[in-house]
């Protein structure tokens, strides 16, 4: 969790984005650098999803700039300095640094899990298919899968697929992953598997952005912790000045059914 001082590797000014009348994002400046592992959290509704989903263009944003390590991401300024939407081969040179884990894990179910692993490769990557393999073996290893790696998706628990989604995500090479809500699709018992993995990564350094509602999680993996409502950021700052000691009258609201339930589970542990 040591964020490095160089140029950001992903950078957004100004970032705004509108559903019809309906905007959804407004003035967002944010900065994640090289090694940091940011937790977007806040209420349903405020914008951390369609956020995440701008980083790498799955949503156009409609005003500002997001760059990926200084690049300019979906756009081109024209010679009046106006932005205008660059070709899909640009926006995929320029957004390959990023990978990305969905929530309900977008799986393949007729293929098998090494399958779904080689896909990106392959078709994206162009890789040859006994390269493909043996990349996408490696990154099935590294989430504890590979002893499924010839099952089908519907044969896996929920948080066996999610390790799936994330080993795909792994095995393109990406210097950023962005993961919304990787355990809000789980069983209560399969959230800590899923957890572990990320855990792991970011103990070796992986770049991650990470919408969650597991305060706790998001307290003992971030760097820092990005506060979002009503389609902007309230504040960012370490898990320390926005989940443990909170100053933001929103944010202490925010947080305080979970605080409840903390000192519920504290008190219940000492009883035992």
């Amino acid at each position: 969790m040591n964020a490095s001082v160089t140029v950001p590797i992903v950078s957004m000014r100004g970032v705004g984005k509108s559903f019809g009348t309906q905007c959804v994002l407004s003035g967002i400046d944010l900065d994640i650098r090289k090694g940091e592992v940011v937790s977007l959290i806040g209420p349903s509704g405020s914008g951390k999803t369609t956020l995440l989903r701008c980083m790498n263009f799955l949503e156009a944003y409609d005003e500002g700039e997001v760059r990926i390590r200084g690049a300019l991401l979906g756009y081109r300024r024209n010679a009046a300095g106006a932005l205008v939407r660059e070709s899909e081969r640009v926006i995929a040179e320029v957004r390959s640094p990023v990978a990305m884990v969905f929530q309900q894990f977008n799986l393949w179910p007729h293929m098998t899990v090494l399958a779904n692993v080689m896909a990106p490769l392959t078709l994206a990557k162009g890789l040859r298919e006994d390269q493909a393999r043996s990349v996408a073996g490696e990154a099935l290893e590294r989430v504890g899968m590979s002893a499924k790696a010839d099952a089908r998706p519907p044969q896996l628990s929920g948080g066996q697929q999610q390790r799936v989604g994330i080993a795909r995500a792994l095995a393109v090479g990406p210097e950023v992953m962005l993961l919304d809500e990787p355990t809000s699709a789980l069983d209560p018992e399969l959230v800590d598997e899923v957890l572990e993995v990320i855990k792991s990564l970011s103990r070796g350094g992986m770049t991650m952005i990470m919408v969650t509602h597991e305060m706790s999680f998001a307290a003992e993996v971030s760097d820092r912790i990005v506060f979002m409502e009503k389609s902007r950021i309230v504040t960012i700052g370490t898990p320390r000045e926005v989940i443990h000691q909170p100053e933001h009258p929103r944010i202490r609201a925010f947080l305080q059914p979970w605080i409840r339930r903390s000192l519920g589970n504290a008190a219940a542990g000492a009883a035992a």
